[in-house]
């Protein structure tokens, strides 16, 4: 296999189009595409890597045919569509979220979880020789989950053009379909079960199995991918935060600062002596401290004696090792 042979495929419509692109770009892997109308591409920062563009239907089949050797779609098109040729390097990339759901009209107000769902599956079966009719795209996760929970009469309906319209126009009871925020249900009159929630899903990185213990090379394209895109995401949750700050020594200032493990930061305090005409002896302090911790750190830094905090945001943030990159490893067995 020569070094321009490796594939990743990406979705080239659909909600997370362009939030994948967005995705990669902001991880420092920029996709470039030279004609808007072709299904190809390159990412430069890896030598050896094209591009595929398909729906994100369709990137699942290509990287379990092996047509494509990684590729990015939704975690739920995935669980739908199981092989054992795909391995799943990465579930969480942080966008795309959304959740599989059932949900049945507002009109049934006596149905408030999935046991009440399974009353009224087994009601129409022994009272009107019915199967409860579901309107789906999703039919393997489905069965999947109404057999979980004890629903066996029923039949999937081909859901076509607006599902959510299903109930209302007759052609199905119910449906089980995709949401962010349930209002699209919501308007359409529907309800959402508290216990019926299927899978939550965001877009996810998957690999062809087959391909990684075949071509050695494709894993050290793979390990660069996934420390950048690492990197990225550790620097989403990390801020660098810098405090002029008073003090006889850089020990005695260190010492305050780590009084609260917030402010201890990744590893520690960095100081440097500031140069001023100001009286006494004024220490830089820098810090890396997790995006949830900054208000709390910043209000310590500013009681201990600091002044003007400064924070900045990362932009990448690489560990000793690439985590997923690990995992990713230990799934293959190496």
């Amino acid at each position: 296999m020569t070094r321009n042979d490796f594939t990743l495929a990406l979705p080239s419509k659909g909600a997370i189009s362009e939030p994948t692109l967005n995705f990669l770009r902001n991880s420092g892997l920029k996709v470039v595409k030279p004609n808007p109308r072709q299904y190809t591409g390159d990412v430069p920062a890896i030598d050896g890597l094209s591009v595929l563009f398909q729906r994100a239907k369709d990137v699942v089949y290509k990287v379990s045919d092996g047509t494509a050797h990684l590729g990015i779609t939704g975690y739920d098109i995935v669980r739908e569509n199981p092989s054992d040729d795909i391995i799943i390097i990465n579930d969480k990339l942080g966008y795309g979220h959304c959740s599989l759901v059932v949900a049945v009209p507002e009109s049934w107000v006596d149905v408030e979880n999935m046991q009440d769902l399974l009353e009224v599956a087994n009601d129409l079966r022994d009272k009107k020789q019915k199967n409860l009719r579901v309107a789906t795209t999703f039919p393997h996760l489905t069965r999947q989950f109404l057999h979980k929970n004890h629903i066996h009469h029923f039949t999937i309906v081909k859901a076509d053009g607006a599902i959510e319209a299903a109930p209302t126009i007759g052609y199905a009871d119910m449906i089980v379909d995709l949401t962010q925020t349930g209002t699209t249900l919501r308007e359409n009159h529907l309800k959402m079960l508290p216990d019926g929630d299927i899978i939550d899903s965001e877009a996810c990185l998957i690999g062809n199995r087959p391909a990684f213990e075949e071509h050695p090379r494709l894993l050290e394209i793979t390990k660069v991918l996934l420390e950048y895109m690492d990197a990225a995401m550790n620097a989403q949750q990390i801020y660098q935060v810098t405090v002029d700050i008073q003090g006889e020594n850089s020990e005695t200032i260190a010492k305050k600062i780590m009084e609260n493990p917030l402010t201890a930061g990744l590893i520690g305090p960095t100081l440097a002596p500031i140069y001023t005409h100001e009286a006494g002896t004024w220490y830089s302090a820098t810090l890396t401290i997790k995006h949830k911790d900054i208000l709390e750190a910043v209000h310590h830094l500013i009681a201990i004696g600091g002044r003007h905090a400064v924070v900045m945001p990362s932009r990448y943030v690489f560990m000793q090792a690439s985590h997923t990159y690990q995992k990713l490893l230990e799934q293959l067995g190496l």
